[in-house]
């Protein structure tokens, strides 16, 4: 899947729609997914295809779903898919309130 942010497509969006003939686009407005731009001329079931791996990493981006889960949903393996977030600048491990606590307890295991 192609990426590409609202700047560059002012740019050159002929670029963006020979891309959209492939595979579906992501527009990104700053450094998050805003929205998508899909092909007419494909069939239902190649957009569908394409939009899984859009969905599942939004999903996954908003805490709404496991990387598991989403990862079966985009219906890519696990590999696959990890590359496809890091590819749209998605990270896979996020900090919550407990990594302060148990970064201390490491460290102390370190030293």
């Amino acid at each position: 899947m192609y990426a590409t942010n609202v700047r560059e497509l002012k740019k050159n969006p002929s670029l963006a729609l020979r891309h959209a003939r492939e595979a579906p686009v992501l527009i990104l407005k700053g450094d998050q997914p805003d929205a998508l731009l899909v092909h007419l001329d494909k069939t239902l079931s190649d957009t569908a295809t394409g939009l899984r791996p859009a969905l599942a990493a939004s999903l996954f981006r908003d805490g709404l779903m496991s990387l598991g889960k989403a990862a079966r949903l985009s219906g890519l393996n696990m590999g696959a898919f990890i590359k496809h977030l890091g590819s749209l600048g998605i990270e896979i491990a996020r900090p919550d309130e407990t990594t302060t606590h148990e970064a201390r307890d490491l460290s102390a295991w370190l030293s």
